[in-house]
Protein backbone atom coordinates (compact mmCIF):
# COMPACT_ATOMS: atom_id res chain seq x y z
CA UNK A 1 0.00 0.00 0.00
CA UNK A 2 2.85 2.35 0.89
CA UNK A 3 4.55 1.50 -2.40
CA UNK A 4 1.40 2.48 -4.30
CA UNK A 5 1.21 5.80 -2.46
CA UNK A 6 4.87 6.50 -3.20
CA UNK A 7 4.34 5.67 -6.85
CA UNK A 8 1.44 8.09 -7.07
CA UNK A 9 3.42 10.79 -5.31
CA UNK A 10 6.35 10.35 -7.68
CA UNK A 11 4.25 10.06 -10.83
CA UNK A 12 5.07 12.68 -13.43
CA UNK A 13 2.13 14.75 -14.70
CA UNK A 14 1.07 14.12 -18.26
CA UNK A 15 2.77 16.27 -20.91
CA UNK A 16 0.96 19.32 -22.28
CA UNK A 17 0.04 20.19 -25.85
CA UNK A 18 -1.25 23.69 -26.66
CA UNK A 19 -3.07 23.91 -29.99
CA UNK A 20 -4.59 27.00 -31.61
CA UNK A 21 -7.39 26.82 -34.15
CA UNK A 22 -8.61 23.78 -32.22
CA UNK A 23 -12.33 24.24 -32.91
CA UNK A 24 -12.29 22.42 -36.26
CA UNK A 25 -10.19 20.94 -39.05
CA UNK A 26 -6.54 20.18 -38.42
CA UNK A 27 -6.59 21.68 -34.93
CA UNK A 28 -9.43 19.44 -33.77
CA UNK A 29 -7.74 16.40 -35.32
CA UNK A 30 -4.44 17.21 -33.60
CA UNK A 31 -6.26 17.62 -30.29
CA UNK A 32 -7.87 14.20 -30.72
CA UNK A 33 -4.49 12.57 -31.36
CA UNK A 34 -2.85 14.07 -28.30
CA UNK A 35 -5.92 13.22 -26.19
CA UNK A 36 -5.63 9.63 -27.37
CA UNK A 37 -2.07 9.64 -26.06
CA UNK A 38 -3.20 10.83 -22.64
CA UNK A 39 -1.72 14.32 -22.85
CA UNK A 40 -3.15 17.36 -21.13
CA UNK A 41 -4.69 19.75 -23.63
CA UNK A 42 -4.80 23.53 -23.90
CA UNK A 43 -7.21 24.26 -26.76
CA UNK A 44 -7.51 27.74 -28.22
CA UNK A 45 -10.12 29.09 -30.65
CA UNK A 46 -12.59 31.94 -31.11
CA UNK A 47 -15.82 29.89 -31.03
CA UNK A 48 -16.73 28.60 -27.57
CA UNK A 49 -19.37 26.12 -28.73
CA UNK A 50 -17.12 24.55 -31.37
CA UNK A 51 -14.22 24.41 -28.93
CA UNK A 52 -16.37 22.59 -26.38
CA UNK A 53 -17.42 20.15 -29.10
CA UNK A 54 -13.76 19.38 -29.78
CA UNK A 55 -13.30 18.68 -26.09
CA UNK A 56 -16.28 16.30 -26.11
CA UNK A 57 -14.96 14.55 -29.20
CA UNK A 58 -11.62 14.12 -27.44
CA UNK A 59 -13.35 12.62 -24.38
CA UNK A 60 -11.96 15.24 -21.98
CA UNK A 61 -14.86 17.68 -21.64
CA UNK A 62 -15.22 18.87 -18.07
CA UNK A 63 -11.95 17.25 -16.96
CA UNK A 64 -10.10 20.14 -15.30
CA UNK A 65 -7.06 17.92 -14.74
CA UNK A 66 -6.58 17.35 -18.47
CA UNK A 67 -8.20 20.28 -20.23
CA UNK A 68 -8.00 24.05 -20.44
CA UNK A 69 -10.16 25.87 -22.97
CA UNK A 70 -9.17 29.36 -24.06
CA UNK A 71 -11.80 31.23 -26.06
CA UNK A 72 -9.64 33.88 -27.63
CA UNK A 73 -8.77 35.52 -30.93
CA UNK A 74 -5.07 34.73 -31.25
CA UNK A 75 -4.50 38.13 -32.85
CA UNK A 76 -5.28 39.66 -29.46
CA UNK A 77 -1.65 39.24 -28.46
CA UNK A 78 -1.98 40.95 -25.08
CA UNK A 79 -4.85 38.68 -24.03
CA UNK A 80 -3.08 35.57 -25.26
CA UNK A 81 0.10 36.53 -23.40
CA UNK A 82 -1.90 36.90 -20.18
CA UNK A 83 -3.46 33.47 -20.64
CA UNK A 84 -0.06 31.96 -21.44
CA UNK A 85 1.36 33.42 -18.23
CA UNK A 86 -1.51 31.84 -16.25
CA UNK A 87 -0.85 28.50 -17.92
CA UNK A 88 2.86 28.68 -17.10
CA UNK A 89 2.02 29.45 -13.48
CA UNK A 90 -0.67 26.77 -13.07
CA UNK A 91 0.54 23.86 -15.20
CA UNK A 92 4.02 24.80 -16.28
CA UNK A 93 5.45 25.02 -19.78
CA UNK A 94 3.89 22.83 -22.49
CA UNK A 95 5.99 20.18 -24.17
CA UNK A 96 4.43 21.02 -27.55
CA UNK A 97 2.95 24.31 -28.78
CA UNK A 98 1.25 24.18 -32.19
CA UNK A 99 0.44 27.43 -34.01
CA UNK A 100 -2.29 26.08 -36.25
CA UNK A 101 -4.89 28.86 -36.46
CA UNK A 102 -5.21 30.33 -39.92
CA UNK A 103 -7.51 31.24 -42.79
CA UNK A 104 -7.34 30.73 -46.54
CA UNK A 105 -9.26 32.53 -49.23
CA UNK A 106 -8.50 34.38 -52.38
CA UNK A 107 -7.93 38.10 -52.75
CA UNK A 108 -8.22 40.30 -55.82
CA UNK A 109 -6.10 43.38 -55.17
CA UNK A 110 -7.96 45.28 -57.89
CA UNK A 111 -10.85 45.44 -55.39
CA UNK A 112 -10.21 48.29 -52.91
CA UNK A 113 -11.34 46.32 -49.86
CA UNK A 114 -9.16 43.32 -50.60
CA UNK A 115 -5.95 45.07 -49.58
CA UNK A 116 -7.16 45.33 -45.98
CA UNK A 117 -8.22 41.70 -46.19
CA UNK A 118 -4.80 40.69 -47.47
CA UNK A 119 -3.14 42.44 -44.53
CA UNK A 120 -5.51 40.68 -42.14
CA UNK A 121 -4.63 37.28 -43.65
CA UNK A 122 -0.97 38.07 -42.97
CA UNK A 123 -1.93 39.11 -39.46
CA UNK A 124 -3.70 35.81 -38.74
CA UNK A 125 -1.46 33.34 -40.54
CA UNK A 126 1.90 34.92 -39.72
CA UNK A 127 1.63 37.52 -36.95
CA UNK A 128 -0.70 35.51 -34.73
CA UNK A 129 1.36 32.35 -35.25
CA UNK A 130 4.46 34.12 -33.92
CA UNK A 131 2.36 35.56 -31.10
CA UNK A 132 1.32 32.01 -30.19
CA UNK A 133 4.88 30.72 -29.95
CA UNK A 134 6.52 33.78 -28.37
CA UNK A 135 5.41 33.33 -24.71
CA UNK A 136 6.93 29.84 -24.58
CA UNK A 137 10.33 30.49 -26.13
CA UNK A 138 12.08 31.62 -22.95
CA UNK A 139 10.54 28.90 -20.69
CA UNK A 140 11.44 26.14 -23.17
CA UNK A 141 14.93 27.54 -23.58
CA UNK A 142 15.43 27.62 -19.82
CA UNK A 143 14.14 24.05 -19.49
CA UNK A 144 16.23 22.88 -22.43
CA UNK A 145 13.41 21.02 -24.18
CA UNK A 146 10.13 21.41 -26.00
CA UNK A 147 8.75 21.74 -29.51
CA UNK A 148 7.44 24.89 -31.17
CA UNK A 149 5.39 23.90 -34.21
CA UNK A 150 4.01 26.01 -37.03
CA UNK A 151 1.47 24.73 -39.55
CA UNK A 152 2.61 26.28 -42.82
CA UNK A 153 1.66 25.15 -46.34
CA UNK A 154 3.21 24.09 -49.63
CA UNK A 155 1.57 27.28 -50.92
CA UNK A 156 4.39 29.13 -49.19
CA UNK A 157 6.90 27.90 -51.79
CA UNK A 158 5.62 29.69 -54.90
CA UNK A 159 2.98 32.27 -55.68
CA UNK A 160 -0.45 31.10 -56.86
CA UNK A 161 -3.17 33.07 -58.68
CA UNK A 162 -5.48 35.00 -56.32
CA UNK A 163 -3.36 33.83 -53.40
CA UNK A 164 -1.14 36.89 -52.99
CA UNK A 165 -1.91 37.07 -49.27
CA UNK A 166 -2.09 33.39 -48.34
CA UNK A 167 1.11 32.39 -50.17
CA UNK A 168 2.94 35.35 -48.66
CA UNK A 169 1.70 34.58 -45.15
CA UNK A 170 2.86 30.97 -45.31
CA UNK A 171 6.20 31.91 -46.90
CA UNK A 172 6.78 34.39 -44.08
CA UNK A 173 5.89 31.76 -41.49
CA UNK A 174 8.28 29.23 -43.03
CA UNK A 175 11.18 31.69 -42.90
CA UNK A 176 10.37 32.89 -39.38
CA UNK A 177 10.26 29.31 -38.11
CA UNK A 178 13.58 28.63 -39.82
CA UNK A 179 15.10 31.61 -38.02
CA UNK A 180 13.75 30.39 -34.68
CA UNK A 181 15.05 26.89 -35.36
CA UNK A 182 18.59 28.17 -35.87
CA UNK A 183 18.36 30.42 -32.80
CA UNK A 184 17.11 27.68 -30.47
CA UNK A 185 19.00 24.67 -31.78
CA UNK A 186 21.75 24.91 -29.16
CA UNK A 187 19.20 25.14 -26.34
CA UNK A 188 17.47 21.81 -26.92
CA UNK A 189 14.24 23.37 -28.27
CA UNK A 190 12.90 21.89 -31.49
CA UNK A 191 11.22 24.16 -34.02
CA UNK A 192 9.15 22.12 -36.45
CA UNK A 193 7.61 23.40 -39.69
CA UNK A 194 4.74 21.30 -41.02
CA UNK A 195 3.70 22.06 -44.61
CA UNK A 196 0.50 20.24 -45.52
CA UNK A 197 -0.65 19.66 -49.03
CA UNK A 198 -4.40 19.33 -49.44
CA UNK A 199 -6.38 18.15 -46.42
CA UNK A 200 -10.13 17.61 -46.42
CA UNK A 201 -11.36 20.44 -44.17
CA UNK A 202 -13.73 23.39 -44.36
CA UNK A 203 -10.78 25.46 -45.57
CA UNK A 204 -10.45 23.41 -48.75
CA UNK A 205 -14.15 22.65 -49.24
CA UNK A 206 -14.67 25.67 -51.49
CA UNK A 207 -11.74 24.97 -53.79
CA UNK A 208 -12.83 24.80 -57.42
CA UNK A 209 -9.81 22.94 -58.70
CA UNK A 210 -8.19 19.52 -58.48
CA UNK A 211 -6.50 18.73 -55.16
CA UNK A 212 -3.96 15.93 -55.69
CA UNK A 213 -3.01 13.63 -52.82
CA UNK A 214 -5.95 14.83 -50.70
CA UNK A 215 -5.77 13.54 -47.11
CA UNK A 216 -8.33 13.20 -44.35
CA UNK A 217 -7.55 15.16 -41.16
CA UNK A 218 -6.78 11.88 -39.38
CA UNK A 219 -4.31 10.81 -42.07
CA UNK A 220 -2.58 14.19 -41.86
CA UNK A 221 -2.47 14.20 -38.07
CA UNK A 222 -0.79 10.80 -37.72
CA UNK A 223 2.00 11.94 -40.03
CA UNK A 224 2.28 15.39 -38.43
CA UNK A 225 2.57 14.10 -34.87
CA UNK A 226 5.16 11.58 -36.01
CA UNK A 227 7.22 14.47 -37.44
CA UNK A 228 6.82 16.46 -34.21
CA UNK A 229 7.92 13.47 -32.13
CA UNK A 230 11.03 13.16 -34.29
CA UNK A 231 11.77 16.87 -34.02
CA UNK A 232 11.99 17.20 -37.79
CA UNK A 233 13.00 20.63 -38.98
CA UNK A 234 10.63 20.59 -41.95
CA UNK A 235 8.02 18.08 -43.01
CA UNK A 236 5.81 18.22 -46.09
CA UNK A 237 2.75 15.98 -45.82
CA UNK A 238 2.11 13.72 -47.69
CA UNK A 239 5.42 12.56 -49.16
CA UNK A 240 4.05 12.79 -52.71
CA UNK A 241 3.49 16.51 -52.18
CA UNK A 242 7.03 16.77 -50.85
CA UNK A 243 8.34 15.44 -54.15
CA UNK A 244 6.14 17.85 -56.07
CA UNK A 245 7.31 20.70 -53.84
CA UNK A 246 10.93 19.97 -54.64
CA UNK A 247 10.10 20.18 -58.33
CA UNK A 248 8.26 23.46 -57.83
CA UNK A 249 11.35 24.96 -56.21
CA UNK A 250 13.48 24.45 -59.31
CA UNK A 251 11.01 25.01 -62.16
CA UNK A 252 12.15 28.08 -64.18
CA UNK A 253 9.93 31.12 -63.77
CA UNK A 254 8.91 31.26 -67.41
CA UNK A 255 7.73 27.66 -67.37
CA UNK A 256 6.10 28.04 -63.94
CA UNK A 257 4.19 31.16 -64.99
CA UNK A 258 2.83 29.42 -68.06
CA UNK A 259 1.85 26.24 -66.23
CA UNK A 260 0.27 27.84 -63.17
CA UNK A 261 -2.03 29.86 -65.41
CA UNK A 262 -4.17 26.72 -65.61
CA UNK A 263 -4.41 26.47 -61.83
CA UNK A 264 -7.85 27.21 -60.40
CA UNK A 265 -8.49 30.47 -58.59
CA UNK A 266 -9.32 30.54 -54.89
CA UNK A 267 -12.70 32.29 -54.47
CA UNK A 268 -12.84 35.68 -52.77
CA UNK A 269 -14.66 36.03 -49.46
CA UNK A 270 -15.41 39.69 -48.99
CA UNK A 271 -17.44 38.94 -45.85
CA UNK A 272 -14.67 36.94 -44.14
CA UNK A 273 -15.79 36.69 -40.50
CA UNK A 274 -12.35 36.21 -38.88
CA UNK A 275 -11.10 39.29 -40.72
CA UNK A 276 -13.82 41.33 -39.02
CA UNK A 277 -12.48 40.40 -35.59
CA UNK A 278 -9.46 42.05 -34.08
CA UNK A 279 -8.09 43.32 -37.38
CA UNK A 280 -4.62 44.78 -37.61
CA UNK A 281 -6.02 48.23 -38.26
CA UNK A 282 -8.53 48.01 -35.39
CA UNK A 283 -5.88 46.75 -32.98
CA UNK A 284 -3.54 49.62 -33.82
CA UNK A 285 -6.40 52.06 -33.30
CA UNK A 286 -7.26 50.44 -29.94
CA UNK A 287 -3.67 50.79 -28.74
CA UNK A 288 -3.56 54.41 -29.87
CA UNK A 289 -6.71 55.24 -27.90
CA UNK A 290 -5.46 53.37 -24.84
CA UNK A 291 -2.31 55.51 -24.95
CA UNK A 292 -4.38 58.68 -25.05
CA UNK A 293 -6.53 57.54 -22.13
CA UNK A 294 -3.43 56.84 -20.04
Amino acid sequence: MADSADALANAQPAPIALITGASSGLGAALAAEYARRGWRLVLVARRADALEQTARDCGVSGDAQRLRLLVCDVRDIDRFRQEADRLLQDWGCPQVVIANAGISHGVDLSHPGDLDMAIDIMDINWGAALGTLAPFIAPMRSRGSGALVGIASVAGLRGLPCHAAYCASKAALIRSLESLRVELRAHGVKVVTISPGYVETAMTAGNRFAMPFLLSPRQFTVRAVRAIDAGRAYATIPWQMAVLSQLLRVVPRALYDRAVNFYGRKPRKPDCEPCRGVSRRNRLLQRRWRGREE
